[in-house]
């Protein structure tokens, strides 16, 4: 069967609004020194410009499935894409960092409804014989969001200014709009959404959101040892407790956490966790490695970075096509894809100071081709066990599992870096010695130097000695940025038997045509 127009522009529109989304998770990462400059504010202040976003957006995910439920799901997916166009308008027109952060956050409680729900209209509008294609394509906005967001923003802070960061969502979210209302339809069968919850909403803001601000600022903040942290601590452990608790105790709960009783949807958002973890924990480490190390700008960063891209976009189709064929279970494509995302982190992990940009092509093109097989099946079996009454609810917990598996992926490897940067950094110094005849000569070198620019000879020891302390400073960081990098591939393939989970009734991945047509 061949997708007629309307179902290529429903394509279209909700992998838009995914990608729109996805990319406005990352792309301002790297213009936050220009709205710092900009602004007058602090690394600090500037920093819940990400933070508040990315809480909101959590919150927001976790209850689309309920709002899209309650509101329809046409007229709930419209009014995310509105409210976050119309953010996005104010935030590029901010004057100052806390109306910045206070907009960011309206962006974020727009955008959370757009991902998920994107997802349920596309399982909820396509037989099973088109699904994984359609699949395949709205993939590209999930897995190409997080890595062209920063090539995007490069290119905007070195050309234009970080207003245009928010600016160029505009077209998008109205073309978006506009869409929405002529091609996507409300689904044949009505969900029950019930009535509000109250209490159940204010403890996933608590927990959710609480959960949030410490992944994101913990480590900034030396964790515990600052008192908002352990405040919010405790507010996202009582928070997530006790909705836990108020969900499986009542009729009609905003998030059916009782989907988890199926055991290839349980075991699908654990893997949604380990995609996230190792998707943004990647994405994190490769731009600073290259900024901060080898000097790369934000935009040779950006497109060192999009030849892997492209080619989990090329992917997408591919593993599409083969799920379409059913010729081997979704589980044994994912098993492929965790083991390939492995091989590109243990080639990674042998990076010097010495490294140019083509070391990180093919490891990079590997990532790709692993990330395309990974995401397709993995959403395959996940929904496999669900009702169509079921998948908002299911749709909205996988990914907002997800999204937390990608910020406990960068605030760990953020974490890691900074106390095993310290032990390599110790253990190095503790070779550089008058002792070790090394060290001597490389002093002797660097003294050498200086006082051939014209220094006399205690100002040159004094340089030749700051000199070397940075070169050991910077190896020990490569030496980080590699055990990270190790870090995230054996966690990817620890969880590889895990995938065993799966086996039990066949997959089926495409109907016959007769019975689509009855």
């Amino acid at each position: 069967m061949k997708l007629g127009f309307d179902k290529w522009v429903i394509i279209f529109t909700v992998t838009s609004a995914a990608l729109l989304q996805m990319i406005d998770t990352s792309i301002v990462n790297v213009t936050l020194t220009q709205m710092m400059g900009n602004l007058g504010a602090s690394l600090g202040d500037i920093s819940w410009v990400v933070t508040g976003y990315a809480a909101a957006n959590a919150v927001m995910i976790t209850l689309s499935g309920w709002l899209s439920a309650k509101f329809g799901r046409r007229n709930y997916f419209a009014a995310s894409i509105v409210l976050f166009t119309i953010a996005s308008i104010f935030c590029g027109t901010a004057t100052n960092v806390w109306e910045l952060v206070f907009f960011r956050v309206i962006q974020g409680i727009g955008g959370g409804g757009l991902l998920t729900t994107a997802q349920s209209i596309l399982i909820q509008t396509f037989p099973k014989e088109d699904l994984g294609m359609a699949n395949a394509i709205y993939g590209l906005g999930v897995i190409i969001g997080p890595t062209i967001g920063p090539t995007l923003g490069g290119y905007i802070t070195d050309n234009l200014s970080w207003n245009w960061v928010f600016f160029i969502n505009i077209p998008f979210g109205i073309l978006a709009t506009v869409l929405t209302f002529l091609f996507i339809k409300e689904p044949a069968e009505k969900i029950p959404a019930g009535r509000m919850d109250w209490l159940a909403l204010i403890l996933l803001t608590a927990g959710i959101g609480g959960l949030q601000i410490v992944l994101e600022k913990g480590e900034s903040e030396d964790w515990f040892e600052t008192r908002y942290i352990v405040v919010m601590s405790v507010m996202a452990v009582v928070g997530i407790i006790g909705f836990i608790w108020r969900e499986l105790a009542v009729d009609n709960p905003v998030v059916d956490l009782r989907l988890l009783r199926k055991r290839r949807f349980a075991v699908g958002t654990l893997f949604n966790f380990i995609l996230g973890f190792g998707l943004f924990a990647s994405v994190f480490i490769i731009p600073v490695y290259c900024q901060n190390l080898l000097g790369f700008t934000a935009s040779q960063t950006g497109w060192l970075l999009m030849p892997g891209a492209l080619m989990s976009g090329a992917m997408m189709p591919v593993v599409g096509t083969l799920l379409r064929k059913n010729y081997i279970s979704p589980v044994w494509y994912s098993a492929l894809g965790f083991l390939l995302f492995f091989i590109f982190c243990y080639q990674l992990s042998g990076l010097s100071l010495d490294t140019g940009a083509d070391s990180f092509f093919w490891p990079l093109i590997i990532r790709g081709i692993g990330m395309g097989f990974i995401f397709i099946p993995l959403t395959t079996i996940t929904v496999a066990d669900l009702s169509n009454l079921e998948v908002p609810q299911g749709s909205a917990l996988t990914n907002m599992v997800r999204q937390l598996g990608g910020t406990f992926g960068t605030a760990i490897i953020t974490t890691y870096i900074s106390t095993r940067s310290v032990f390599h950094q110790t253990i190095l110094a503790d070779n550089v010695t008058n002792y070790n005849p090394l060290s001597v000569e490389r002093i002797r070198q660097y003294t050498a130097l200086f006082v051939s620019r014209g220094n006399d000879l205690a100002t040159a020891t004094q340089k030749a000695y700051t000199l070397l302390k940075g070169a050991v400073t910077r190896q020990a960081m490569v030496m980080t940025y590699g055990d990270a990098m190790l870090i995230i591939g054996g966690f990817f393939l620890i969880c590889l038997p895990l995938l065993l989970l799966f086996i039990g009734k066949k997959i089926k991945t495409q109907e016959h045509m007769e019975m689509s047509m009855e």
